[in-house]
């Protein structure tokens, strides 16, 4: 993707932070990364917007129902990640 430099203002304490958070070099991708992750909420948001326009807001049941699957998504994610990590770094090899 091509890139342009644009100048935004921040605040100092905000900036300083994410700057010794992310090192040398990492600024511009750290604020890159907020401001589609910002883009992506706001398109989420539509969307919900527009189904609940269609077909009313979801249920507490509907909710919990979703809210339980995530979880058992996240499980699976973790359990994924620690089998990946044993995969390239079996116990006892050398380090």
């Amino acid at each position: 993707m091509a890139t342009k430099k644009y100048t935004v203002t921040l605040p100092e304490e905000l900036a300083e932070e994410i700057r010794s958070q992310v090192g040398p070099g990492g600024f511009s991708r750290y604020v890159t990364q907020a401001v589609e992750r910002q883009r992506e909420r706001e398109r989420l948001h539509e969307a919900v917007a527009w189904w609940e326009s269609e077909y009313g807001p979801a249920t507490e049941e509907e909710l919990a129902e979703a809210e339980a699957e995530r979880r058992e998504i996240d499980r699976a994610h973790a359990e994924r990640e620690v089998r990946a990590r044993q995969a390239t770094n079996p116990p006892g090899a050398a380090a």
